[in-house]
């Protein structure tokens, strides 16, 4: 066990963070909010004196990174950036509480958009920026973004790096677009920031302010969901509204497919499977939903419009909200609470199981009814083409089962509040696929304020486990893994 890497890789990330409070300092500067300036600036020499000690402190003579040391490494590194990231809100008195504080950056980094805030709209911009740039920190990953820029020799550049890799992106595969896991992670956040630039530009252009327009983009581009208004994006235009929809969905596809795009190797892209799922499964809940509250609107044009937002908001996890989802017909809601589960590609920014992990877990059905059928007969289970070997079809049903556990154990820890089965069952499923709005009195136009800390504190391990896919957290946490062997 490489104890000393473990601790100097968090440190660089927490000496990372301290650089990007530069940020939201400088939107304090912009609009003078002498409060958020002074706080920023405390967290920012903050982190950066923190994990420069750690760094110097623990600074390794072999900076080899095996596997183990790769789901420690980002397991500890997600948790100091949640704790360090709620500094400011506690420190400028905006979300006093510490819990609270926690709940709300955990939210942010991990792309959740579960908020605790009741009055968001009275926030320093500042404050809302760093609050909706976790996202973007979030979206694509942390580790990954140091791994794109930290110099070659530390250590991360190694082939071992593709541990970290492998234990932060989301997925039941990962591959590497490139032979070096370094090169990946800067194509990969060179497509993110294109994507999340690109949105902001249609934004503006259709009349939204400039400082919305970045707030929106970067909370799409995570797949986050965290807005600035009380009403989160119904106050928009329809064409604002249409353009975040479209963006939504686009984010929650699988990043490797927008690079064979780039590559012009298009038949890679039309020809994969998951891909075709995921827009299928969104055109058909749109369809059913937006013929199910026509007469709640009484026009097509809105119903689509309010439709296709939510299931594109829901799908990719990204939460925002044009409509209280909450006061529709039982049947889209249904849908929407499916679709929690399903989340979006592989490789994405999203949340959810991935449409990749629900394929498969699919055919090992299929799979295994056949057998039943022909016990003789000898039967693979592919996708994209390719045969599956028994470890990945193991892991996806271990991953499957853990995931169930865990969201009814999620569920009954916060049964103990006085709140109705819908509201605590779609928080727990909302926080552990890292969605944002759930049911009843944690809807889109609620929150999670009902909470006690308690809950708050089990709802923010939810949330990490869910971005971090489970494994990274429970092997951080699980003894043999820190043996020497």
């Amino acid at each position: 066990m490489n104890r000393r890497m473990i601790f100097y890789t968090v440190g660089q990330i927490v000496g990372l963070e301290g650089i990007v409070f530069i940020l939201p300092l400088m939107v304090s500067l912009c609009y003078w909010e002498e409060t958020s300036m002074i706080c920023f600036a405390i967290s920012l020499v903050s982190a950066l004196v923190l994990g420069g000690l750690m760094m110097l402190i623990s600074k390794p003579s072999n900076k080899v990174i095996y596997a183990r040391e790769g789901f420690i490494i980002v397991t500890f590194a997600w948790i100091a950036l949640s704790a360090i990231g709620s500094v400011p809100f506690v420190i400028s008195g905006e979300i006093p509480n510490v819990f609270d504080a926690f709940f709300e950056t955990v939210s942010g980094f991990t792309t959740t958009g579960a908020s605790i805030l009741t009055d968001v709209e009275s926030m320093s911009h500042g404050m809302l920026f760093w609050r909706s740039f976790t996202h973007w920190l979030g979206g694509m990953g942390v580790l990954v973004l140091i791994m794109a820029i930290i110099p070659k020799n530390s250590g991360t550049d190694s082939g071992r790096a593709m541990h970290i890799f492998r234990a932060e992106m989301a997925g039941p595969i990962i591959g590497k677009l490139v032979p070096k896991a370094k090169d990946t992670a800067k194509i990969l956040y060179f497509i993110y920031l294109g994507m999340t630039l690109l949105e902001f530009f249609f934004l503006v252009i259709g009349g939204m302010p400039v400082f919305d327009s970045i707030i929106h983009a970067v909370g799409t581009a995570g797949t986050g969901g965290f807005g600035i208004k009380a009403d989160s994006l119904a106050g928009y235009s329809p064409y604002s509204q249409w353009v975040i929809t479209i963006f939504m969905i686009l984010f929650g596809v699988n990043f490797n497919l927008f690079y064979f795009i780039i590559l012009k190797r298009f038949r890679a892209v039309f020809t994969n499977r998951e891909l075709w799922v995921y827009l299928s499964t969104i055109l058909i809940s749109i369809g059913i939903i937006t013929w199910n509250i026509m007469p709640i609107y009484n026009n097509f044009s809105d119903s689509l419009r309010h439709s296709s937002f939510q299931v594109a908001g829901i799908i990719s996890s990204t939460g925002f909200a044009t409509a209280d989802f909450n006061q529709w017909p039982q049947l889209s809601k249904n849908i929407m609470f499916l679709l929690m589960f399903m989340g979006g590609c592989a490789g994405s920014t999203a949340g959810g199981l991935k449409v990749s992990r629900v394929i498969i877990l699919f055919k090992i059905i299929q799979k295994d009814i056949r057998r039943l059928l022909h016990p003789r007969s000898v039967t693979s289970v592919k996708l994209e083409g390719k045969a599956l070997d028994n470890n990945t079809l193991s892991s996806v049903s271990t991953y499957f089962a853990l995931y169930m556990v865990l969201l009814f154990g999620t569920f009954l820890l916060i049964s103990f509040e006085p709140l109705s089965f819908e509201t605590n069952m779609s928080a727990a499923v909302s926080c552990l696929n890292n969605i944002g709005p759930g049911f009843d009195q944690a809807g889109p136009m609620n929150g999670y304020a009902v909470y006690s800390d308690f809950s708050k504190v089990v709802l923010s391990i939810a949330m990490l486990l869910g971005r971090l896919e489970i494994y990274p957290i429970v092997l951080a946490f699980y003894p043999h893994t820190w043996t020497k062997k």
